[in-house]
């Protein structure tokens, strides 16, 4: 029997996959593909604090070295500027899923994860021992947990009987990568319907988005219905053919109830689905990853007791609910009409007064996730900052300190931080920094005399002199210390 079985090898179950090894845990992921290479290149963009967690297991340089890094957003028709925004990673990189897929693989394979290719899933079933995961060839695989991140018709999902809820699709698009007669030319135009366009992809491709004239069925889209939403808008399909990707996609906005429903959980867009607009999707989904792998490695290691599995839930469900609400009305925008083009154009003015557009900011590119951990210092339960820090062993980066997904508690006051502190759930380190603590929004904040940060990257405690309240997280996040804390 396995601890974990993964359903889906997209970014968010490849990232998890490398979460739950480096907390020593026995996963497993089944895809339903005979290979990672998907047909076209898909959606991309990965946003600033996406790039810290790739930063946080010391992996974001491959990324970077692939990618294009672009300093602004846009919220309707305003620019947003990220190059202010108090990171190590003050842009979004420009970079297509299928090479994201590819280097989160290449990490995921050197951490020695288990990927199962044409491995179909058809359902899950509970019991007080663990899961069955049922598959299309006959017989199941069993393990003690099953994450569904298999996509927005995830199979685990339904199979578990977790319900998604939110607005129905009001218009639907499809996208495709193709062949063009003649020169391939950039088009572009908005109406009534929504946004379409044509853009050469330099090989001879053009990426081709045309919104339909009515909502599309659920079903995988043709050539000949490309050719004619694109007859419809344009007056010519351009001659299109050789399609090597085409997909239809809505503005339906659906998030899971819960997360989590007993020994299954979902991540990603088996938990959310939304609209492309702003490129928040594979963030999310990396995220979620980020903030389940060590809860799920704890708890299966025996360190940590169930409970802390629903604070995942109690997490990622409201980060997601408020990303939503940002796709809903940025998609707003993306046709013409006169009532909506004057409340973006309002929106514009003020988001153009110095600052304003900072909590958007934020906002799309990840930053401003706060967790409630409850009341005490602005950074607690906030994205520790990568602050250049002096330790006994020299020079450091916080985010050097996470690589291997442990929890660290950071030591800038010297004092005496209690007995409760062992090196078996928790580096103790002692450093010193000198400048400004700098948080999204916020601004500068007063210094933390010590800081435990957990292995997502976020304070659980913050001390500001006194030490009450650090037994306690420390039980809470990190295991009790009376139980094992064995790691790979």
């Amino acid at each position: 029997m396995h601890d974990v079985v993964i359903v889906g090898s997209g970014p968010t179950g490849l990232m998890l996959a490398g979460e739950l090894r480096l907390a020593g845990v026995d996963a497993v992921v089944l895809e339903r593909r005979e290979s990672q290479e998907l047909a076209g290149s898909r959606g991309g963009g990965i946003h600033a604090r996406t790039l810290e967690l790739l930063d946080q297991r010391g992996i974001v340089d491959r990324f970077l070295a692939e990618g294009k890094t672009m300093n602004t957003a846009t919220f309707g028709n305003t620019p947003l500027d990220l190059s202010a925004l108090p990171t190590r990673h003050p842009y979004t990189l420009a970079l297509f899923q299928n090479h994201i897929e590819r280097l989160l693989l290449q990490w995921a394979e050197e951490l020695r994860v288990q990927v199962r290719r044409g491995v179909e899933v058809t359902g899950v079933q509970e019991d007080d021992g663990g899961v069955d995961v049922q598959l299309a060839a006959g017989g199941s695989v069993r393990s003690r947990y099953v994450v569904g991140t298999d996509g927005g018709r995830s199979t685990v999902r339904r199979s578990a009987g977790i319900a998604m809820v939110g607005p129905d699709a009001t218009r639907s698009s499809l996208i495709a990568e193709v062949k063009v007669a003649g020169e391939p030319k950039q088009q572009g135009k908005v109406d009534a319907r929504g946004i379409h366009g044509l853009y050469p992809m330099g090989d001879g491709t053009v990426r081709v988005v045309v919104t339909e004239a009515v909502l599309g069925p659920a079903t995988e889209p043709t050539l000949p219905d490309l050719r004619q939403a694109l007859t419809d808008v344009f007056g010519t399909d351009f001659g299109v053919h050789s399609p090597t990707w085409l997909s239809r996609f809505t503005d339906a906005t659906r998030q899971a109830e819960s997360y989590r429903k007993g020994r299954v959980l979902l991540a990603g867009d088996a938990a959310h689905v939304h609209s492309p607009t702003g490129g928040l999707g594979i963030g999310l989904g990396v995220q979620d990853a980020v903030n389940l792998g060590w809860k799920l490695g704890q708890v299966v290691r025996g360190s940590s007791g169930g409970e802390l599995l629903d604070t995942y839930h109690a997490e990622r469900h409201p980060a997601g609910e408020r990303a939503l609400k940002y796709t809903m009305a940025q998609s707003l925008f993306q046709k013409a009409d006169p009532r909506q083009e004057a409340l973006r154009d309002l929106l514009g003015e003020v988001l153009r007064v110095e600052g304003a557009g900072e909590p958007i900011a934020a906002l799309v590119t990840g930053l401003d996730v706060a967790y409630d951990l409850g009341p005490g210092h602005p950074l607690l339960g906030r994205r520790m900052p990568d602050l250049d820090i002096t330790t006994a062993a020299g020079p450091a980066r916080v985010f050097e300190l996470l690589h291997q997904a442990e929890p660290v508690l950071l030591d800038f006051g010297g004092q005496e931080l209690g007995a409760g502190i062992s090196t078996a759930r928790v580096r103790h380190v002692r450093a010193t920094y000198d400048g400004a603590w700098q948080l999204p929004v916020l601004g500068t904040v007063p210094a933390p005399t010590a800081v435990l940060v957990r292995p997502d990257g976020y304070a659980a405690w913050v001390g500001e002199g006194p030490v009450d309240g650090l037994a306690e997280a420390l039980d809470t996040w990190c295991g009790k210390a009376s139980q094992p804390q064995e790691r790979p």
